[in-house]
């Protein structure tokens, strides 16, 4: 309907492509220069490339939620066909438990390849991705409370008190909960921007909990977990590496002044 409504207009109107554009959600997702564009493509008889842009992300979406949910349809097809092996339960929970460390990693990941990319509609699946991860992470507990323990509070707490890992990953999923249900942009409204920011800080905690659960877990080989722990510790080192650059080149800024003003006195 907005390529129709422009459809045939003078060249002077083209400048207020971006009011019909402003009625898509976050047109600026799609990156720089992106209106100079849908100028260019309102001037033929093409869509504007952010209505081609928008239609394709728009499809994009369910794709990649059908893709994330491909573990759990593994894991059910393998249950559906005997395949788990001699101890399903150790599969379900060790295959959840990877599912939730991939799926926090990227969600981490959005925001640096975001950045050093330009790829700005990246962050229209961050969301997506932390949810996701949450999700496994209930599977991945419901695993241990229900098939592993059947609902024996005695016997769980028994085992948190005894396996210190066990600890550590409760501590992870709880971390989670907060997340989720405060992932909604109503949430964003009622905590404002700076407290939920703050807020959802609190992934990184459960990321490192989650790495922390594995390392502990595994007796021998440990490969697995300390590549999670590297990626984990490159997407944390950027984001401190990104907070402290303003704050030097304040200080270095702050020092140069300083000399220019002291040269004249001398």
């Amino acid at each position: 309907m907005a390529y129709a409504a422009l459809k045939g207009r003078s060249s002077t109107s083209v400048r207020n492509v971006s009011l019909v554009v402003g009625r898509w959600p976050n047109p600026d997702i799609f990156g720089p220069g992106l209106r100079a564009n849908d100028e260019r493509a309102t001037t033929n008889d093409e869509p504007p490339i952010s209505m081609i842009r928008f239609s394709m992300f728009r499809w994009f979406k369910p794709i990649i939620f059908l893709a994330c949910l491909g573990p759990l349809a593994r894991l059910g097809w393998k249950a559906y066909n005997q395949a788990l092996g001699a101890n399903p339960i150790e599969v379900i929970t060790h295959s959840t438990g990877d599912w939730i460390l991939i799926f926090l990693l990227i969600t981490l990941a959005v925001t640096p390849v975001r950045k050093l990319t330009g790829q700005l509609w990246l962050i229209r699946y961050r969301r997506m991705f932390g949810l996701f991860a949450f999700f496994y992470a209930t599977l991945h507990f419901l695993t241990y409370i229900w098939l592993d323990k059947f609902f024996d509070i005695h016997e769980m707490l028994a085992d948190i008190a005894k396996r210190r890992f066990i600890a550590v990953g409760f501590t992870g999923f709880v971390l989670l909960i907060p997340l989720a249900l405060t992932s909604t942009k109503g949430w964003i409204r009622r905590l404002g921007g700076k407290r939920w920011q703050a807020l959802h800080r609190l992934i990184y905690f459960s990321a490192i909990a989650g790495v922390i659960h594995y390392l502990w877990l595994v007796k021998a080989d440990i490969r697995k977990p300390l590549q999670y722990a590297f990626v984990l510790g490159v997407l944390l080192t950027y984001r401190i590496v990104v907070w402290m650059l303003p704050k030097i080149r304040a200080k270095k800024a702050a020092a140069l002044s300083g000399r220019r003003v002291e040269l004249p006195e001398s």
